[in-house]
């Protein structure tokens, strides 16, 4: 119940940083979501992308997801409810991560997933919010797909699509993918 409500946290987190991009774009934007990661690792949180490289407990970290997720929903109603230049944005968003195709969002969550990985197992070694400062504009100006921060974009553009079906299993997929490649080339780490 404890770990539920700490992954519910987290999803708020990233969820507050994925808004904050939605209403500055660009790369103001990019920099000020990072305040969702930074407050993951301060908090100590568990954030699905910052877990899937160092858990073994698919269980677990299901729970740690679906929390993560929960999170990120109930600030895409926030963005929904407000409306305003942020909705727009998400509906925006969530076009082009439509638009892309399955094979070409999962490489960009694939990317995401190592990014956060590597910005999270750097911050647990040297205790120094830099690479998830760096890490975070990193990826979405790279134009990466976070599973978590999706929901936020998918709840408050509020328009189904079918493609979500096939869309958001595989940017989930993808980042665990990507938030496993440290551990297989550097698997003492």
């Amino acid at each position: 119940m404890e770990e539920n409500r700490r992954s519910l946290f987290a999803g708020i987190l990233i969820g507050l940083g994925a808004y904050g991009f939605l209403a500055l774009g660009g790369i103001p934007g990019a920099v000020i979501f990072a305040f969702g990661l930074i407050g993951v690792v301060l908090s100590g949180t568990p954030l699905y992308t910052g877990r899937a490289g160092v858990m073994t407990d698919i269980k677990a970290l299901t729970w740690i997801w679906l929390f993560n997720a929960l999170g990120c929903v109930l600030i895409g109603l926030l963005v929904l409810s407000i409306g305003g230049a942020p909705k727009a944005s998400a509906e925006t968003v969530v076009a082009g991560r439509l638009a892309v195709g399955p094979w070409r969002a999962f490489l960009r969550a694939v990317g995401c997933g190592l990014i956060i990985d590597i910005a999270v197992w750097l911050y647990r070694t040297t205790k120094s919010v830099l690479p998830v400062l760096f890490g975070v504009p990193l990826f979405i100006l790279c134009g990466f797909y976070h599973s978590i921060a999706d929901v936020v974009y998918l709840v408050a553009a509020w328009k189904w699509s079918p493609d979500i079906l096939w869309y958001y299993p595989i940017i989930v997929l993808g980042n665990y993918v990507g938030c496993n490649v440290r551990r297989i080339v550097l698997p003492a780490q």
